[in-house]
Order: structure tokens, then sequence, then C-alpha cells
């Protein structure tokens, strides 16, 4: 069995826009279980309402604040965040997020792995 480890430095990774708006650095990946990546909004910025296809995914909330919509199965509620917060978003939970004054930063754990089709982040009405 050949052992391949992965280091990664948030700093230095790319900088891609995800689907629903925010500014992701995908940092590692370890197939088959899941991958991880740091996620911002700039202050007052609002992501789009998604929903995950095929993923589902722990935040936790790094720094700066704001709220996080969820909604699934006909019940809803927003979290405000801020930094110390972590939260499950399951598998087809619809979602949306907003940062407050000082924007925000969280990172996460996508199970499995982010795929690379690009229908995995489904369009929904938000509340914002």
């Amino acid at each position: 069995m050949s052992v391949t480890f992965t280091t990664a430095r948030a700093g230095e990774a790319a900088e891609v826009i995800a689907p629903d708006g925010s500014t992701v650095r995908p940092l590692c990946v370890l197939p088959p279980a899941g991958s991880f990546a740091r996620f911002e909004l700039a202050p007052g910025q609002v992501s789009k309402a998604v929903s995950h296809m095929t993923v589902q995914e722990i935040w936790y909330v790094v720094a700066g604040s704001g709220s996080m919509w969820r909604s699934q199965d006909g019940h809803a509620e927003i979290t405000p965040l801020d930094a110390g917060v972590c939260l499950t978003i399951p598998l087809g939970t619809a979602f949306q997020f907003r940062a407050g004054q000082n924007g925000l930063c969280a990172v996460a754990v996508t199970m499995p792995p982010w795929p690379q089709d690009r229908d995995e982040a489904r369009p929904e009405p938000g509340p914002w």
C-alpha cells in the first residue's frame, strides 16, 4: 500500500468562486472520505441559496460574523455565526449565508469530496 501525505497552506491555495458566490480556497482531499476548504464572504456579502446533490458538510467559523439559513423537509432556521460556531449541512439541505460588517471566514469538511460535476450545487429559493 502506498501512502500519500498532503499538506496545504490556505494563503497559498488557489482561490475560486463557489457556485453560491463565496470565495473558496480548496485545501486537502482524502479520497474517498472528504475534502477540506476555507470559505469567505466580504463584509455585507450574501451567498446564493443552494442545496447539494451528493455531498454534505460540517462548517466551523474561524473569523467574522454573519448568519446561516438552513431548510429541509419543512423545517427552517437561521443560525447566528461568529468565531467558534460549528454547524452541519446535511445532504439535500437548502442553505444560504451572509456576512456581517467584518466579513465571514469558515472552514468546512465536505463528505464525500467535492465532485467535479458543475450541477452539484442546485439553486434554491432563499430568505435573502
